[in-house]
């Protein structure tokens, strides 16, 4: 109880907070656009935004790097493109396809966009969660060298739990006797996608980055586990996917099972993608949504802003939470499907006939 009243008295500072700067915002006129706001806030950048003090951006400006059209190497800071500024041919685009990406002018004037190998926000998130990752690792190897006897306890126990479980009771059931080949990349990809979620729901350096609702990284985890399956898959596997056993009419003269199951060996990772994307982007728009009442109850006047954020900054702890536990699932779900996948690529006929009687 004492503790729920600590709580209480250190939440409504921040509420107080709140109200006030959204009342500041009351005098201006400009309008709020509530999608720009969302994925400028998801999309990827090339500086890194940490507060604004007495009306100055405070950011951490990431490095560009370009090949440009004829073949020449640049390399400066993302603060020489602040402001639609054009450095050595290079800028911004602010609208059309290119939006929100450095783009130069050919022969025609047309804008077109050169080899682009910078360090964005995103990338070094990425950078930041391989090291969180690696140190943890290491530290835990480190300790069993060291010391083979006792079993570490904390934080490095902790993460031992982790590995054991998701070895012992998600990896090893779904794959079978030879599991160990694939434990290295099913457990990395487990600390890599909960890692990131959870950094991407700390507001501030190095939290923040929305690598997982990036597209592009689960479409690169899906496809990998797309080459695990394929290049893993026995014969069986592949009897079953160009020669299935079900009624001869239904493979010739058309062979419409083996296409369903060929658009199944595709769909199998792209589930996976589009599931860790949709979910991951789905909650962090979510949260800004409802962050984003406060400003547009701003209008209503100060009863009605009061009300709202009060809802908004309440729902908004609660999504965050739910984020949370999101976060976990998510990662565990991937690898609980990419592990029975492979298992089923190379699971035996035998064993796949008495499965199919169990469960029949």
């Amino acid at each position: 109880m004492k503790r729920s009243k600590k709580n209480i008295v250190r939440f409504f500072p921040i509420l107080i907070l709140l109200f006030f700067t959204t009342s500041a915002f009351a005098e201006e006129k400009e309008e709020l656009n509530i999608k720009e706001l969302i994925f400028e806030h998801l999309g990827d950048s090339y500086k890194w935004h940490f507060f604004e003090w007495n009306g100055k951006d405070v950011s951490l400006h990431l490095p560009v790097i370009l090949l440009d059209k004829n073949g020449g190497w640049h390399l400066f800071s993302s603060s020489r493109l602040e402001d639609n500024a054009v450095y050595e041919g290079f800028y911004i685009a602010n609208e059309g396809q290119n939006k929100s990406k450095i783009v130069e002018k050919d022969e025609t004037g047309a804008e077109i966009r050169p080899w682009n190998f910078s360090i964005t926000k995103n990338v070094l998130a990425l950078f930041i969660s391989v090291f969180i990752i690696s140190a943890s690792i290491m530290s835990l190897a480190k300790w069993y060298k060291n010391d083979k006897r006792n079993p570490p306890s904390g934080f490095l126990g902790f993460i031992e739990m982790i590995i054991l479980n998701i070895q012992d009771e998600v990896i090893k059931p779904s794959i079978g006797e030879d599991y160990k080949r694939f434990s290295p990349f099913l457990l990395t990809a487990f600390f890599f996608i909960l890692t990131n979620n959870l950094l991407g729901l700390i507001p501030i350096f190095p939290g923040g980055a929305n690598v997982t609702g990036n597209i592009t990284i689960t479409l690169f985890l899906s496809f990998i586990t797309f080459l695990l399956i394929n290049v893993n898959g026995n014969k069986h596997y592949w009897k079953e996917v160009f020669w299935p056993d079900v009624p001869t009419w239904l493979k010739v003269p058309f062979p419409l099972m083996p296409l369903i199951e060929i658009w199944g060996i595709i769909m199998k990772p792209a589930a996976l993608m589009i599931r860790l994307f949709a979910n991951v982007m789905a909650g962090h728009s979510m949260v800004l949504g409802l962050i984003s009442l406060i400003f547009v109850s701003v209008s209503m006047g100060v009863a009605a802003n009061i009300g709202m954020s009060t809802v908004a900054v309440l729902f908004s702890i609660f999504i965050s939470l739910l984020e949370v536990l999101v976060s976990v699932i998510q990662a565990y779900i991937f690898v609980l499907l990419s592990s029975v996948f492979i298992g089923m690529s190379r699971m035996k006929e035998k064993i796949k006939e008495e499965n199919y009687i169990e469960h029949h």
